[in-house]
Formats: structure tokens, sequence, C-alpha cells
């Protein structure tokens, strides 16, 4: 297996940081803002703090691009993408749905990823070519055909109060067309759901690489298909996601566009 150490790692990294955002569920004193609904609790920094003190032990080279912090060192070409706590709003106000995510990014390919969701124990992990596991099990996308009988979920960027009136139109031009359509509010959790075939897609604009990265390797490894909303290859880095079962996929797209 490629990536086997690294995998290690970062399991024993999204396990550290579950038990510390565990421990303060709930109990969460401190709410700081970065912008208006952007929120980072002492939870996130913990969290980060352990997942950092992990990776950089055993990969001290290697450049780490964080939520909170993050560094480009010795090898630009190795990156770890990370969310110490994706799902910050639900966690500041006990909503318990929430993740880990961490993902490996080696010359601008995303080789693995992994989310935990200490909640419901679901711990998500993907090796690029080796196929995507729930607690060790292999998950599949859905085979949903039609986007009237589909699950869809999406989210809202943090700048929805500046700039309201596009995100609604697109919620508004999928809801009437989807069978139901949720916003959980952590679009790792929502990745990875996709991959499980619990959702049949998902949609979203304005995310971050560490929001993404993980989910990514999950859904293409669950035989999933991603792009951005102009159908074109998906990266961290892109302004808008879809993803889906692939099935639905060019319906989502003409929905989103329409």
């Amino acid at each position: 297996m490629m990536w086997k150490k690294e995998m290690k790692v970062a399991r024993q990294a999204a396990l550290k940081a579950g038990k510390i955002l565990t421990g303060m569920f709930g109990h969460i004193n401190r709410v700081m803002k970065k912008g208006e609904i952007d929120l980072v609790t002492e939870a996130d920094l913990r969290a980060e703090k352990a997942i950092l003190e992990i990776i950089r032990h055993h990969f001290p080279r290697d450049s780490i691009l964080t939520e909170e912090a993050g560094e480009y060192r010795d090898l630009p070409e190795r990156v770890w993408l990370i969310d110490p706590l994706d799902g910050t709003t639900n966690f500041a106000h006990a909503f318990p749905f929430y993740a880990i995510s961490i993902a490996l990014e080696v010359e601008k390919e995303t080789v693995l990823g992994v989310v935990f969701n200490p909640t419901l124990d679901e711990y998500f992990e993907a090796i690029r070519e080796e196929g995507a596991f729930l607690n060790n099990e292999p998950i599949r996308v859905s085979q949903t055909s039609e986007i009237n009988e589909s699950l869809l979920a999406t989210g809202f960027p943090y700048d929805i109060h500046q700039n309201p009136d596009r995100i609604m139109d697109l919620f508004r031009k999928v809801v009437v067309r989807a069978q139901g359509v949720r916003r959980p509010g952590s679009a790792a959790i929502d990745l990875c759901y996709v991959a499980a075939g619990r959702f049949d897609g998902f949609w979203e604009a304005g995310l971050k690489p560490w929001d993404t990265a993980a989910g990514i390797v999950l859904v293409n490894e669950a035989g999933g298909r991603l792009s951005n909303y102009d159908g074109e290859p998906y990266s961290p880095y892109s302004e808008s996601i879809v993803a889906s079962n692939t099935l639905i996929h060019e319906a989502m797209l003409t929905v989103l566009n329409g």
C-alpha cells in the first residue's frame, strides 16, 4: 500500500483531535469572529495544535495548510491540508454535526484523505486508487439516476449576508427539482455522504482547500464525479464544487447553470 505511513499518521491525528472536540463539545465559553458569521473557537485551536504536533513529528519537512495556521516548509510538493473542526458554527451552538478533515497533496495531486465525525464515531478514509472506506468497510456512491429522485446537499458561504441573491437563486432552482435538499453545515461530511451513497449529490461555492481536499478523495474512490459549476475538473482550489454519483451530474450542472 502506498502512503501507508501517511495514512497511519493521519488516522492518529484525526482520532486525537476527535477526543479533544468530544471533550469540549457543549462546553465552549469563548467564540471569536474571523468575519461577520465566520467563527473560531478554542476547540478549533486545540484540535489543530494536536494535529500539527503529530504530523510535524513524523513529517517535519512537509508543508502544511490549515484553516487557522499553516506554513510551507522544505517540501512544498508535499502539502497537508487540514481542517481541525469543519462545522465550527454547529459546534459553537452544540449542534452535533462536525468533523476533522485531513488530506495529503503530493505534487498537486490529492493522494489520501480522512474525515472523522466523532459524534457518530464514523471514520472515512481513502487512498488514491485503493478505494474508499467507512470504519474499514468499503463504500460506493448511490445508483439514483434521476434528479427528481435524489437527495442533495449544499452549504452557504460566509459572505452570504453580503451576496445572498446568487446563492439563494441556485438553491431555489435545485430545491424544486430534487426530492430533497439538506444543508447540514459541514462540507467534509457532505462529501463523505456522497461517497457513501447517503447523498446523491452536493454543490457549493466559496469553499477553502481544507474544506474539500479529503472529501474529494473519498468521492473519487467511491466511484463519484467531481467538477466545478462549469463542468471543469475540480481541485481543492476551485471556486465551486459539484459532487455526485455520476448519474445525475449533468442534470445538476444543467439546473445550476439554467
